[in-house]
């Protein structure tokens, strides 16, 4: 058995316990924790290309062709070569910008050599990726101090000791003129505007550069530049790592795998990508407390992605604890707890995470709105049929207007919070759902959360104030 398999047989046993226990997930913390540092040289080549296969959307050109070209590798005496570039646009880093990093980590203890690609050059054009508008290019030292500030948030789950640094104005700096025509020459314009953003803005009528245009270029010429065996990029990158894989072939390279990563959802639940200027995200410098709580707050759907991305479960382990709450042997809530003392132990170490649990559950879970005193009650069964903006403004008077109600869902200020003898669930209310039927929403929330009305207490909660549901 490998060293993997060995761990797994051991998180078994204790994925089967009781996760409601502080002991029992701190045995699985430590268990599942060590496996960011486990050696995994002793999988076979097709046992790491489904292992790397199990956190992407994409392999291509095939998760057989990674096999084979692992295999490739070993009999030549070799590692894969794999490369991961990143312009440097903030040096305040969220845990959305951790996902391909996890990936890299275990090409890297799969034996395998990793390039670090810093896009100094590009970074000065600006990744057009999803954008409706140019963006403001950076000057080298905006590109060192965010390039200090990466590293040093994104260090919990990445061996920066492990891997070689390259800076892509090494070749695309002295790139000259004629050089670029000639490319240029090879690559169809039709190609280049195959990109949904690049045509949205041009139906739209806003501007379009040259610069952004010649982006994948540049992109595809540090494939052509490093030779990789494989480069790992988010979903949104695709055109542009397929673009690496023509320039290869273009100068009679073995073109490049394209290994492409999840965007990972938010905190809010509305289906927005992580992001800072949504607010929706959970940052790395962030305390462990303030990670714990925010993971605590996702909807209960998010858990099982957030699983995928930020853990070294397996999918099986996955698997198996999703259907605990399906069978009800398993609370929803107590699962999300292991799930933030992951995220908190993968930042700040298990001690942290047993801390920040302990400091949750004596803030949150064993509060009681019963203990406020009287609150205002609403009688499903007469406002059910009725939206939520509308109870608050109508039937509660706490917003003026509907319209109000629904600027308080769009800042992620509504929320039902579902109260049991396990503690409180906290379920973030979209603004699309603040205008359905309240009673459908709360019926909904109480199907997901596998319960029903008779064994907790549903409250509607729209920033400080309180009303409870019946």
């Amino acid at each position: 058995m490998t060293r993997l398999g060995e761990s797994v047989a051991r998180a078994s046993e204790i994925l089967a316990q009781d996760l409601s226990s502080d002991q029992t997930v701190q045995r699985l913390l430590t268990e599942t924790g060590s496996r960011r540092y486990l050696d995994l040289t002793d999988l076979s080549a097709q046992e790491q290309a489904e292992l790397i296969a199990a956190r992407a959307v994409e392999v291509l050109p095939g998760v057989e062709k990674l096999t084979q070209r692992i295999e490739e590798r070993r009999a030549a005496g070799k590692g894969l070569h794999v490369k991961l570039g990143i312009d440097p646009t903030a040096a305040d880093v969220h845990l959305g910008h951790t996902v391909p990093m996890i990936v890299l980590s275990r090409f890297q203890r799969m034996g395998h050599d990793v390039t670090l690609l810093i896009g100094d050059f590009t970074a000065k054009i600006g990744d057009p990726t999803g954008r409706t508008a140019e963006r403001p290019p950076l000057t080298d030292d905006d590109i060192a101090a965010n390039l200090a500030g990466y590293r040093e948030q994104v260090r919990p789950f990445f061996d920066f000791e492990k891997v070689r640094f390259r800076q892509n104005s090494e070749w695309l700096a002295p790139y000259t003129f004629p050089e670029l025509l000639g490319l240029m020459a090879q690559v169809p314009v039709s190609q280049l505007l195959q990109r949904e953003d690049f045509r949205t803005r041009l139906a739209a009528g806003s501007g379009l550069t040259m610069s952004e245009l010649l982006y994948p270029i540049a992109q595809g010429l540090d494939s052509v530049a490093l030779d990789c065996d494989v480069e790992l990029g988010g979903a949104d990158q695709l055109l542009n790592l397929q673009m690496g894989r023509k320039l290869m072939e273009l100068r009679g390279q073995k073109p490049q795998l394209v290994v492409t990563m999840p965007l990972i959802e938010g905190t809010d639940g509305t289906g927005a990508k992580m992001s800072k200027s949504k607010g929706n995200y959970v940052g790395l410098s962030a305390t462990a407390d303030d990670v714990f709580g925010k993971i605590m707050s996702v909807p209960d759907r998010l858990m099982e992605p957030y699983l995928r991305a930020w853990t070294e479960w397996t999918d099986a382990e996955i698997a198996a604890a999703t259907r605990r709450i399906e069978e009800k042997s398993l609370h929803p809530m107590d699962l999300k707890k292991v799930l933030a003392g992951e995220v908190v132990a993968a930042l700040y170490g298990v001690e942290a995470a047993m801390s920040a649990r302990a400091g949750f559950v004596a803030q949150f879970s064993k509060k009681s709105f019963t203990d406020v005193g009287t609150l205002p009650v609403v009688e499903l069964a007469e406002h059910g049929a009725e939206a939520a903006t509308t109870v608050l403004s109508k039937v509660l008077g706490f917003q003026p207007s509907a319209s109000a109600a629904r600027r308080v869902a769009k800042q992620n200020g509504l929320r039902l919070v579902v109260e049991s003898a396990a503690g409180q669930e906290a379920i973030v209310l979209a603004e699309a759902e603040a205008i359905r039927p309240l009673g459908e929403v709360v019926g909904e929330t109480l199907a997901k959360l596998g319960t029903s009305g008779a064994e907790v207490t549903v409250y509607l909660k729209a920033g400080r104030k309180i009303a409870e549901l019946r």
